[in-house]
């Protein structure tokens, strides 16, 4: 009777432990880096290096605008908000 709870207490604790992977990894899309702010989702790539970035870009605007004109534009905006307030 001690076996066999002492097994399933040993079965339970292996099952939440990482698997170990012995062979070399490849670079896929699972493998990719994932966003902060959204983990389903990969990185993306050209917010790197602006404040406040955590990953948060969930429509890709950032590929097809260059990001200097967004910041350029999140600026303006919101100092026109602070005046209509």
């Amino acid at each position: 009777m001690k076996l066999a709870i002492l097994a399933s207490l040993f079965g339970a604790a292996a099952a939440f432990a990482p698997a170990t992977t012995g062979g070399a990894s490849s670079t896929t899309a699972l493998n990719a880096e994932k966003s902060g702010a959204l983990p389903f989702m990969p990185y993306p790539e050209n917010l790197k290096g602006y404040v406040g970035d955590v990953g948060f870009d969930p429509l890709r605007i950032s590929d097809y605008v260059p990001m200097d004109y967004l910041r350029e534009a999140e600026l303006k905006h919101g100092r026109i908000c602070m005046l209509a307030w």
